[in-house]
């Protein structure tokens, strides 16, 4: 859903300029990639660098980690897009760093970081109190399943 907003933001700001927006499907596509690259980095040693201390260095830290990768992502993106009409990606790249619309692509990263502390915030916060905690606190006592 949170690249569904970003998708609907980015409709909003070319609107006007002739660029067309991707599709939802595009969208959804990008969407579960993310989610497993997310999935993969969570596994990995270096991801939960901070366990004993505030959870603030933890949402910092795989804040930026996904940020990063989101800005890479997203950069990308585009390049395969102005590669397709370019003919290459040397000239592709070219022709991206040229048309740009660097307030555009800052934008979107300024959404994306907003969802992006959400997540790790909300992520971490789980994690500590626990699943069925978390659970509880959000949609009150939970019944006991039957055996």
């Amino acid at each position: 859903m949170a690249l569904h907003i970003v998708a609907f933001i980015r409709v909003l700001m070319l609107k006007g300029t002739g660029i067309s927006p991707q599709s939802s499907i595009s969208v959804l596509v990008a969407a579960l990639i993310l989610g497993k690259s997310v999935l993969i980095a969570d596994m990995l040693p270096f991801i939960n660098r901070f366990p004993a201390r505030p959870l603030v260095y933890n949402v910092a830290w795989k804040a930026s980690i996904y940020l990063l990768m989101s800005a890479l992502i997203h950069y990308v993106e585009r390049l395969i897009e102005f590669s397709r009409q370019a003919g290459d990606l040397v000239a592709g790249n070219a022709k991206l760093l040229s048309e740009i619309i660097w307030p555009h692509f800052w934008a979107i990263q300024l959404v994306l970081l907003v969802l992006i502390l959400m997540y790790c915030t909300m992520h971490e916060l789980v994690r500590v109190i626990g699943k069925e905690k978390a659970k509880r606190i959000f949609f009150g006592p939970m019944p006991f399943p039957h055996v």
